[in-house]
This record gives structure tokens, C-alpha cells and sequence, in this order.
């Protein structure tokens, strides 16, 4: 054992000075590598709790919107990410013209499968800066609808209505269409459908739509509801009742137009108007005359 000892302290200090490469006449030791690897793990811990606490002591005092606040979080991380590369190098006496050698096997490894994760981190940096998509905006892209929670350096967290996290990459934002429904402002106008059976007095259905968006806090006075009488369709009259409302989230949205639609209901029913539902006339063309046969019902004794 104490051989095995002795043998293995007088190679450490060979193995800690073995020489990778050269760059500028200085060379680069696994001493030196494995140091700054420890340094780096260390220095990205110890940044990230300074920016999530740069976040809670300054930047939520400021009076910006939660996104923009998030993209000052993420830019000051990044920024203190490169100070942290700079000064690990300086440290270890490493010339930064070492990030030529490193930028040429980097792009060996781009040009064999990392293409997508540059693209996405690239990606990433572009919605940050021109925030086509900000944190807590309320998009539809494909088919999938959610609440932006998180722009990462990869890819982004959508929170779906039924608390359901969806994980896109970044690239798709700049790629593929999306809806962004609180791009500008948060005020979204939607609407509720409804038919009503034929000979229903359609003005008077015109009054009581209205009233079932009048009154409720979250509908907007202005722009004002409006009701169209859409069409005329197979089994009923159709209308469609447009509100304005501010969006806070999917569900939100989806539970005022859910009591609208008990408002409409309730009057509908205190006016005698009929929703409608859908009816079929059958006409039977035959060549000859139907015929119908009365058979007698068995008694319970042949059973």
C-alpha cells in the first residue's frame, strides 16, 4: 500500500503539468484546464445568485413590465458569464488567442450536429433583444396556446391552461407563425355564438345579447360590445355577441365567455327565446304504397 501510495504522489505533479497545447509560446497544462473548469463551475453558481439577487434588490423596484425585467436578468448573467471567462483566463495566464484554436474545433462541431444548438442560442439572444415574444404574453403557435414563462438560453416554457409545460426551441419563434395575443396591450376582443330557432324575434335577441355583457367588470365599455346577425343557417339564426376584455391568462379568458354564455341562457329562457338545435325533415319517395301490418302482441301464457 505504501508503494502504491509513493508511486502515485510522485506522478501527480507529471500528470499536472502535462502540456495539451501551445498558444503564443504558453502552454496550456491539465493543471491549468482542470483549474479553470473547477474556477468556471464555481464562478457560474456564484453568478447566477447574483443576478437573481440584482433581479429581487434592484430590478423589481424598477417600473418595467416582468419582460423586460427578465431580459435585464438574462443579459446581466450573460455579461458576468463573460467577465468570468476573461478573468479565469487572466488567472491561469491562458492568452485569450486560445479561443482561435477553440473556435476552429467549434466549428468541426458545428458542421457535424450543432447547428441547432447555436441556432437556438442565437435564436434565443434575437427574441430577447426584439421581444416579439416577452415573458408573460399569451401566444398560439401550432396549435399550441400558453403563457410564456421563461426564454432560455436554448429554448422557451410555455404554461398551458391545463398547468401543462410545453418546451420549444427557440429557433421555432423565428422560423414558424405566432400568434402573439399581448404583443402590444393586453386588450383582446372575443365573442360567444349562438342560434336561435326561426321566428324568433331577432331584435329583441339583439337587446338581450347585449345585456348579457353589460354589467360584468371585466368587459370593457369601450369599444363597445357588438352583436351580428351572422346568418341564416340550416336550423337556426345565427349571432355572434364581440366584447373586449384584458387578458390575464387562457383560462381567465375562457371563464368569461363561459358566463356569458350562462347570462344568455338565463335570459334567453325569462324571454321565451329558444336556442335552437338541429332538426331534419325526412321525405320518403317510394314507388309503391308503404305497407304497415298490425301484428298482435303474444299473451303471457304462450311464453
Amino acid at each position: 500500500m505504501d508503494f502504491l501510495n509513493k508511486i502515485t504522489w510522485e506522478w501527480m505533479p507529471d500528470l499536472w503539468k502535462i502540456q495539451l497545447l501551445s498558444v503564443d509560446g504558453k502552454t496550456i497544462t491539465l493543471g491549468k484546464v482542470i483549474t479553470g473548469v473547477v474556477l468556471f463551475i464555481m464562478g457560474y453558481f456564484i453568478c447566477r445568485s447574483l443576478s437573481k439577487e440584482i433581479d429581487n434588490r434592484i430590478l423589481s423596484r424598477l417600473d418595467i413590465d416582468a419582460s423586460l425585467k427578465h431580459t435585464f436578468k438574462t443579459m446581466i448573467f450573460y455579461s458576468m458569464l463573460i467577465i468570468l471567462t476573461l478573468f479565469v483566463l487572466r488567472l491561469l495566464n491562458v492568452p485569450i488567442t486560445i479561443f482561435t484554436v477553440l473556435g476552429g474545433a467549434l466549428a468541426i462541431g458545428v458542421g457535424f450536429g450543432s447547428q441547432n444548438i447555436v441556432n437556438n442560442f442565437i435564436s434565443g439572444l434575437i427574441l430577447m433583444i426584439e421581444r416579439p415574444v416577452r415573458v408573460g404574453d399569451i401566444i398560439e403557435t401550432e396549435g399550441l396556446k400558453g403563457t410564456v414563462e421563461n426564454i432560455g438560453a436554448r429554448s422557451t416554457i410555455i404554461k398551458s391552461m391545463d398547468n401543462t409545460h410545453y418546451v420549444i426551441p427557440n429557433s421555432s419563434f423565428l422560423e414558424k407563425n405566432v400568434l402573439n395575443w399581448t404583443l402590444s396591450d393586453d386588450v383582446v376582443r372575443t365573442k360567444v355564438s349562438v342560434g336561435v330557432a326561426y321566428g324568433s324575434p331577432t331584435r329583441r335577441v339583439e337587446e338581450l345579447l347585449k345585456l348579457a355583457v353589460t354589467g360584468h367588470e371585466r368587459i370593457l365599455k369601450y369599444p363597445e360590445p357588438l352583436v351580428l346577425f351572422s346568418d341564416f343557417g340550416d336550423n337556426s339564426l345565427n349571432f355572434d355577441i364581440f366584447f373586449w376584455t384584458r387578458v390575464i391568462n387562457v383560462m381567465q379568458l375562457k371563464l368569461l365567455e363561459s358566463h356569458v354564455r350562462f347570462q344568455i341562457d338565463d335570459l334567453f329562457r325569462q324571454n321565451q327565446i329558444v336556442i335552437a338545435f338541429p332538426q331534419r325533415d325526412i321525405h320518403i319517395d317510394t314507388l309503391s304504397p308503404i305497407q304497415v301490418q298490425v301484428v298482435e302482441k303474444p299473451s303471457d301464457s304462450l311464453k
